[in-house]
């Protein structure tokens, strides 16, 4: 019968499309979320926080001297880190919790409801957990790969995306500055980081 005939038609369509859309959100390198996804999600998840009145974790995080893998071992060596990093993130993130790739070798979960110290014990077990797993995975041929990372809190630390980004980067900027492989909590004391730097 035509009509059943386009009703299936109708729904191979819509399946198709929602796989481009999936595909348009994801990074084929990682699996995990895109830039693009982030940005139609973050304000989404910041209204919720604030009509549930309740905590939005911002983690940022960057995989320390990945400029330097990707000289000395190859940008096959550097993608499969990327890789495996989404993996982890994947692996150890709560349900709920959004992970995104940002660009490069920086990354952004967002973990609604989280507060500080649930949000700081999940970073640091992603950076405890990243360094062995690169040298296991890699037979040993890459044993100082690390992870620097900055959080902020929705609403102790910031009121928009724009800030609480602004406000985990700079955090992240201090864990850099102060040695990386470290996460930093943004608190008002930590110094912005200068134009001239």
């Amino acid at each position: 019968d035509a009509n059943e005939k386009l009703t299936a038609q109708l729904a191979t369509i819509n399946t198709l499309q929602d796989g481009l859309r999936e595909q348009a959100l994801r990074d084929p390198l990682t699996g995990l979320y895109n830039r693009r996804y982030l940005e139609e999600t973050f304000g989404r998840e910041l209204a919720r926080a604030a009509r549930e009145r309740t905590p939005l974790s911002l983690l940022m995080i960057d995989l320390d001297h990945f400029k330097r893998l990707n000289d000395e071992h190859g940008h096959a060596a550097g993608d499969q880190v990327l890789r495996w990093f989404g993996d982890l993130l994947r692996a150890r993130l709560r349900p709920g919790d959004i992970a995104c790739r940002y660009g490069g070798e920086e990354f952004i979960v967002l973990m609604p409801t989280a507060g500080a110290d649930v949000a700081l014990e999940r970073a640091e077990q992603l950076r405890y957990a990243f360094t062995p797993l690169v040298a296991t995975a890699s037979g040993n041929r890459l044993t100082n790969i690390t992870l620097s990372a900055g959080l902020a809190v929705f609403p102790d630390d910031a009121h928009s995306a724009t800030e609480l980004r602004r406000c985990a980067d700079v955090a992240l900027y201090a864990a850099k500055r102060a040695g990386r492989n470290q996460v930093t909590v943004y608190s008002r004391r930590v110094p912005e980081p200068s134009v001239e730097q």
